[in-house]
């Protein structure tokens, strides 16, 4: 625990009819001007209405920011996929886990309680995960035997594997074996990791022995820099925030991997294929290098300038599920300004948000708060998809034991054909005359 007191409509995809901003806003629950806002900030399309005098609106589009946003919205069509989930609630621009605000959560409770909160919704002060000497010694081997180029997602997914393949009760998927797993398996994970470039040695003894947190297992793989506490408590607190966010891209990868019954270790590795996209857990990098150029360049408006004159993403702003400031990037931005060194990468952060407010009100996300840590403390661009995939990791995990006690293999959607339509000749062989 840290030092803080303890915290207390479906789609009518067959209709073609468009509705106006009148209908738009009370299928909402929200005002007229909010649903312009969500049109700026390229959460919702508008057509011109007949006549040139107002907007229409998809009604699909209009229902599924509905369910992202939580708001009010019809109950969903028969056919539609949902998932029943206890884990993460999203709603009025906050976020919960089991109830409780994450925000809060985060701040005042460790990676690891948070952990546990989400998997069994108990708390448990104190609680350290360790990885099994064997697990670690199998994961570190194969982590070691790859290229020196390889990337931390590279060495996280081997190591998944490795760890996996000493474990012969990986295919039992009882609550217990699940969770026993998942607590080995988390800082297995970190604790495979190479160091970071020119951080001191790894003390003797065993890696966990020494009852440390996870976030400052983690610090030294990510810099070379010594861990100060403010900076340690923005790391854990990111951790902490990061476990889950709904049915994210990977998460649904994860799920659909439990759904066919696979073991905790491969639901583990769906998870990490998907996130290596650079539209998911990888979006953190890009952030890192905008704001590293901002700081080279003495001001964020030609930098914001060359994306937009490029027609790329400015990184770090916006998100489909907020509407204001992403609550995550909130909570990390308070505790990034108790941090002297911090000062310079997060007021180049605000001259971003605030350079590109002339263009479109897109606030902060979570990945241009990661930056500000990882820019100011010294870390490559590639730790902020670190932080993520470590973290993410529990959470793929609590999808999994919620998709375990689920019908099997209910994801099984139908292909819509779009090809020659049969029957077909058999194909001539290249190079060879028709017979």
């Amino acid at each position: 625990m840290k030092d803080q007191a303890a915290p207390g409509g479906g789609t009518e995809a067959t209709s073609p009819r468009r509705l106006s901003t009148r209908e738009a806003a009370e299928r909402l629950g929200v005002k007229p001007e909010t649903v312009y806002a969500y049109v700026s900030r390229g959460q919702l399309s508008s057509s011109r209405a007949p006549g040139g005098r107002g907007s229409t609106f998809d009604a699909a589009e209009i229902d599924a920011l509905a369910r992202r946003t939580g708001r009010r919205a019809p109950s969903p069509a028969p056919g539609d996929l949902v998932f029943r989930t206890g884990i993460t609630l999203i709603e009025d621009d906050r976020y919960y886990f089991r109830g409780v605000d994450a925000t809060e959560l985060a701040r005042q409770y460790a990676y690891e309680e948070v952990a546990e909160w989400l998997w069994t919704g108990e708390l448990r002060p104190g609680i350290r995960f360790t990885a099994p000497a064997e697990a670690l010694a199998a994961a570190r081997r194969a982590v070691d035997a790859l290229p020196a180029h390889s990337g931390s997602t590279d060495r996280l997914r081997v190591a998944v594997v490795a760890a996996a393949t000493t474990d012969p009760l990986r295919f039992d998927l009882s609550r217990e074996a699940v969770l026993a797993a998942a607590r080995s398996l988390v800082p297995t994970l970190v604790s495979a990791l190479p160091r970071a470039a020119g951080a001191p040695p790894e003390p003797g003894g065993a890696p966990d022995a020494s009852g440390a947190g996870l976030a400052r297992r983690l610090w030294p793989k990510l810099t070379a820099r010594p861990a100060d506490e403010p900076s340690l408590a923005v790391l854990d607190t990111a951790l902490a925030l990061l476990i889950d966010h709904d049915l994210a891209a990977s998460t649904l990868a994860a799920r659909v991997a439990a759904s066919a019954h696979a073991h905790p270790y491969a639901v583990v590795s769906a998870g990490l294929g998907v996130l290596e996209g650079p539209l998911h857990g990888a979006a953190s990098g890009l952030a890192h290098r905008m704001l590293t150029e901002v700081l080279e360049r003495g001001s964020a408006a030609p930098v914001v300038a060359d994306h937009l004159r490029t027609g790329r993403r400015v990184p770090g702003l916006g998100h489909r599920l907020y509407t204001s400031e992403d609550p995550r990037a909130r909570t990390l931005f308070a505790l990034l300004a108790e941090v002297p060194r911090a000062a310079g990468a997060l007021a180049a952060a605000r001259d971003v948000v605030t350079t590109m407010a002339r263009h479109a009100p897109l606030l902060a996300n979570v990945d241009l708060a990661l930056a500000v840590l990882s820019v100011s403390c010294g870390m490559p661009a590639e730790a902020g998809e670190t932080v993520f995939a470590v973290s993410r990791t529990a959470g793929w995990i609590a999808h999994a034991l919620e998709e375990y006690g689920e019908r099997p293999l209910r994801m099984r959607p139908s292909g819509q054909y779009g090809g020659p339509r049969p029957p077909q000749p058999l194909p001539v062989p290249t190079g060879e005359p028709p017979r």
